[in-house]
């Protein structure tokens, strides 16, 4: 779809980036030419996944273990990953979310997933943002967001309010950094498999086929096609798009507000089921 060198010469760092969607994005810059360092929390997986893209790829790809919850870590690595070379860009990818009514979680839970999605993204936006401005460099922030920061959604309501936020840090730094050469955009994307993520949020087979259901295209998408998406948002060729959320869900969201409504159909014992299933992934 690009030509091979689309990405040459661009260093993009990517939160979460050791397993599931980050990992899939790191693999096709690298195939594009472009430079990627990953950060996330398991220095293990990390490890594996640096080993198992830079052997696919032949393209070398470097790992900070960061914990993006943590705003003097986020400061202290960004700054040594800076001591080598400027980034490009920045992809805010990690997230955590669960299946759960709201009425059942403590306030423990809800910061989970709030300092994650929010607060990290916040705190890497941040950190990569003030170095481009004060260095009077360009600069790319692409978070990964999802239609229902805009429609809301039951059932993964701490979710739905930290992405909520960041589009709204998105769409308020686009016009606030634009004239200082950074812009920022989203992606959000429908639901897209990946291990772990997806065995928490639809941990039965006929939940995931309910799931699908709802999809005008009927089929969950393939990585390839967020990752061609996301290669796009960071070329240059993509530069006048400022500010902007790109949606790939097949048509989900203009078919029926709230990704997991349609969990209000769960039992008790349901919810057993899936409480269970969503500990056991992760």
């Amino acid at each position: 779809m690009f030509v091979h060198d689309l990405l040459a010469g661009k260093r993009v760092l990517i939160t979460g980036g050791g397993s599931g969607l980050g990992k899939s994005m790191a693999r096709r810059i690298m195939e594009l030419g472009g430079e990627v360092i990953i950060v996330g929390r398991r220095t293990g997986l990390l490890e594996e996944t640096a080993a198992e893209l830079g052997e696919a790829t032949g393209v070398a790809i470097s790992w900070w273990p960061l914990d993006t919850r943590d705003a003097d870590a986020v400061e202290r690595t960004v700054g040594e990953i800076w001591e080598a070379g400027p980034i490009d860009a920045l992809i805010n990818n990690a997230a955590g979310n669960f299946l759960a009514r709201m009425e059942t979680l403590s306030h423990q839970a809800v910061d989970s997933v709030l300092n994650i999605v929010l607060h990290g993204s916040a705190y890497m936006t941040l950190a990569c943002g003030k170095r481009w401005i004060g260095e009077g460099r360009p600069g790319n922030v692409l978070s990964i967001v999802t239609t229902y920061a805009w429609t809301g959604s039951a059932f993964v309501v701490p979710s739905a309010m930290g992405k909520a936020a960041v589009l709204a840090m998105t769409r308020s730094l686009a016009v606030e950094w634009g004239p200082k050469g950074v812009r920022l955009n989203a992606i959000a994307p429908g639901p897209f498999p990946t291990k772990g993520a997806w065995e928490r949020l639809v941990p039965r087979e006929d939940l995931a086929s309910v799931w699908e259901q709802r999809n005008p295209l009927r089929r969950t998408g393939e990585h390839a096609e967020l990752t061609n998406l996301v290669a796009y948002m960071l070329a240059d060729e993509s530069a006048y798009v400022n500010g902007e959320v790109v949606t790939i869900d097949g048509g989900e969201w203009l078919a029926g507000a709230g990704q997991f409504n349609f969990a209000e159909s769960l039992t008790e014992d349901d919810w057993d089921e899936v409480a269970a299933a969503a500990k056991k992934a992760g």
